[in-house]
């Protein structure tokens, strides 16, 4: 007979190999499998514990790919998902391409889900086209009117370049470009508002989709929208810049104007002063020649006599100019 610390041990060390086997290798996902028509080994799983894999996250989609067709096998999926992939959207875009006859094999779909695209989406564009709307794209006509445009793209995914090829920004950037240049290239305004499905045969047709992620269906315009007139404005505003320009060059030469006459008022003053320092210097001069003998009494008393008639026909001018003076 076994003793009781025999069997408490014996059933401790059962309960803990039971304990881990479960942990290592999970039974009812063995049993889904094995139900399903997948067989997955005992140590496969155990493998899987041990790369700090989740033996659900492959054996699961393992079971869809069978169940669909697929011809996938679980190392396959285990490498995918060691490498940072999402394994069954892998599952479902190839599910889906399948369905739609789509050729995608596993290796591309694992190279466009590691690039960081959504590879089920993209396959569902590729079967269902998605619609991209435009911004209001603001562009002016010859005429000078802008006009604001709105465009619809549909697009679908084109599977052999959703690697390496451009995004959705590139198309709208594209389609936004091809929107302004066609506008641009209009004569009138009223020429775009008439006929707007121009602007889309004009650049459906320059193949804007070169590069890109995608294939574009068609390019419909939504709205067309009778914006501002820039050429009126651009003209007001030229008008106004010449305008302050004159303004400067008559203030410039208002200023050199007012120069010149400050300049001519000094050399007056000055030639002015030169004349006062002039006369200053005659009484001076006729008091040397009192002194030396060469003026004599009667010569500054007719001196005197000139000068007092010279000062009254001065005074006489002067009257004249305003009111004749009597008796004359």
């Amino acid at each position: 007979m076994l003793s009781v610390g025999v069997v408490v041990a014996l059933v401790f060390i059962g309960v803990l190999f039971l304990a881990l086997f479960f942990h290592f290798i999970p039974l009812a996902l063995w049993i889904r499998a094995v139900a399903s028509g997948v067989y997955v080994s005992f140590l496969t799983l155990f493998g899987m514990r041990f790369r700090k894999v989740n033996p659900a996250a492959i054996v699961d989609p393992l079971i869809t790919a069978r169940k669909a067709g697929l011809d996938l096998t679980i190392n396959d999926l285990e490498i995918h998902y060691l490498s940072g992939g999402h394994v069954q959207r892998v599952v479902n875009a190839l599910i889906s391409a399948d369905k739609a006859q789509i050729p995608l094999t596993f290796k591309q779909a694992t190279a466009i889900d590691l690039a960081g695209r959504d590879v089920f989406e993209a396959v569902q564009v590729s079967v269902n086209p998605k619609v991209i709307t435009t911004p209001k794209v603001a562009a002016m006509a010859k005429d000078g009117i802008q006009l604001l445009a709105l465009a619809r793209i549909t697009v679908r995914a084109n599977v052999n370049r959703l690697v390496g090829g451009a995004g959705e920004e590139t198309i709208l950037a594209r389609v936004g470009e091809g929107i302004v240049s066609t506008i641009g290239s209009a004569t009138s305004h009223k020429a775009v508002l008439e006929n707007p499905d121009l602007i889309s045969k004009t650049v459906l047709a320059k193949g804007l989709d070169a590069g890109t992620a995608f294939e574009i269906l068609s390019i419909d315009i939504a709205d067309v929208d009778v914006g501002k007139n820039i050429g009126a404005e651009l003209q007001t505003d030229q008008a106004e810049a010449d305008k302050r320009i004159a303004q400067a060059k008559a203030e410039e030469r208002r200023a050199l104007a007012v120069a010149m006459e400050q300049e001519f008022k000094a050399e007056a003053q000055n030639q002015r002063a030169k004349v006062i320092a002039a006369e200053a210097q005659v009484p001076l001069a006729m008091a040397e020649a009192f002194r030396s003998g060469n003026l004599g009494i009667m010569d500054y008393q007719r001196y005197r006599n000139l000068e007092a008639d010279t000062s009254m026909r001065q005074a006489i001018a002067g009257k004249s100019d305003s009111a004749p003076p009597t008796g004359i």
